[in-house]
């Protein structure tokens, strides 16, 4: 393991000392050679994602390589102000210096990336850390493989190895020996809270900054006084989407009791108009990606009353979009993320219930509320910790380049998307700059009786 990385991570030590990556031109020329590798790949792309996770050519465009492709668009057109050094205010103690903020490059960073958006979260970050003037690192997972291959051979068609190096394997142990034997500048991971919990602890030991983008379960809670058939809809469309392995997707929902039947027959209703009586045959359905995984969602079937869906194919990888209702609270289909597309739904009678079953599972990724009125929405807000939130939709916060995007607690350490992206993988460095003609002695010892004017200017 050691004879084969080690040689090519010291290559891009070496090139990053250079100061090659740094300049503004070189930055921009390759975020366009990424777009354009991404536009050449898209064909091969489409094709290994259906393989890989049995995705649409349109879905495969909306949540993977065309949210790279904005991602990119956005960069580029806002790249040379995010790296102009940010001038503050200077305090009165310290007239005339200038004070700035410069934007500094990590350096070596390694960007590892989940199965369920194989292109989407490795290229996405590597925007982010091209812009901000590094080299990376990246590792696809080895459990999308034929999304895996086509992104290496992208990659390495695109950039030099001693600019952007992907490697191959076993994630567990190429991970780790890739940590132990080098030591990165940045290391930014999207996957589940266990396996954050690990790198975590491997960059701490070196002191190495994270990003860390987990999951959790995310709560949507339906108001008393919820557009039904437009939450139906909406909570359907993510959730079901990519067979519910999304980290972001409603995990479960409380729907306020005055409404719960409706709610449930409206999504019925919606699933049917979706994905057809049989969702298996339907291109707008995806599968399972692996056994293991299909075995693990299956499990939670039992925990509950099946409202709707059920059915199973495990030869097909298959789990039909599921409503699941649940009495107990106390089952681990109420305390696991789901990461599938299993539905559990619970009716709710007053907020404080509600709350309740939310504390159990702290700081979620996202935070979904469906009401007309602003000041309950608003108060949901303020009295759910969450990463992100949206109020009468779901999952889309993490569409806008505007927004950061990111966990807190369990759900996570940091945040990317547009600025965020640049400011995550940049240093953000004080200058402080003092002319040299303007030096008052009261800086200088003796300070004896200088009490006085030390308390007017510092205060």
């Amino acid at each position: 393991m050691q004879s084969e990385y080690l040689p090519m991570l010291q290559q891009l030590k070496i090139n990053y000392e250079s100061r090659i990556t740094r300049g503004y031109a070189f930055r921009v020329q390759q975020l366009q050679h990424l777009k354009a590798a991404i536009l050449k790949y898209e064909q091969a792309l489409y094709e290994a994602l259906a393989v890989d996770l049995k995705k649409s050519k349109e879905e495969s465009w909306v949540t993977e390589m065309g949210m790279v492709v904005a991602e990119i668009n956005h960069t580029l057109k806002h790249l040379k102000k995010w790296m102009q050094p940010q001038k503050k205010a200077t305090n009165l103690a310290n007239m005339p210096s200038v004070s700035k903020v410069y934007a500094e490059p990590w350096g070596v960073v390694f960007i590892i990336a989940p199965w369920n958006y194989p292109v989407q979260l490795l290229l996405s970050p590597l925007v982010g850390a091209i812009a901000a003037g590094n080299v990376c690192v990246v590792k696809p997972s080895e459990f999308a493989d034929a999304t895996a291959h086509v992104i290496q051979k992208m990659i390495e068609e695109t950039f030099p190895a001693n600019y952007v190096y992907c490697v191959q394997g076993n994630g567990a142990e190429v991970v780790t020996a890739l940590m132990q034997q080098f030591t990165f500048d940045y290391v930014f991971y999207t996957g589940s809270t266990a396996v954050g919990k690990i790198i975590y602890r491997q960059a701490a030991e070196k002191l190495i900054p994270v990003t860390l983008e987990l999951g959790g379960k995310s709560p949507c809670v339906i108001a008393a006084d919820a557009n039904i058939p437009v939450a139906a809809k909406r909570i359907a469309v993510t959730k079901f989407s990519n067979c519910g392995q999304m980290c972001v997707t409603p995990d479960y929902v409380l729907v306020h009791r005055s409404v719960y039947h409706a709610f449930v027959e409206e999504m019925k209703q919606v699933l049917l108009r979706f994905f057809g009586e049989d969702a298996s045959q339907s291109d707008n359905y995806g599968k399972m990606i692996n056994e293991k995984q299909w075995n693990r969602v299956v499990g939670y079937l039992q925990q509950g009353t099946v409202l709707f869906g059920g059915s199973v194919n495990k030869e097909h990888l298959f789990i039909a979009p599921t409503l699941l209702g649940i009495n107990d609270t106390n089952i681990p289909v109420m305390h696991e993320e789901i990461f599938g597309p299993v539905l559990p739904i619970l009716p709710y009678e007053n907020k404080e219930d509600a709350k309740q079953i939310i504390s159990v599972n702290p700081n979620p990724l996202a935070f979904y509320v469906f009401t007309q009125s602003n000041e309950l929405a608003e108060a949901w807000l303020a009295e759910v910790p969450s990463g992100g939130a949206c109020i009468n939709n779901c999952s889309w916060h993490l569409t806008n380049p505007n927004l950061p995007f990111g966990g807190r607690g369990n759900s996570g350490i940091g945040q990317y998307h547009g600025q965020y992206s640049f400011e995550s993988f940049t240093h953000p460095k004080a200058v402080f700059k003092t002319p040299a003609w303007f030096d008052p002695a009261i800086k200088y010892p003796p300070f004896t009786g200088k009490l006085k004017l030390f308390k007017w200017l510092i205060r």
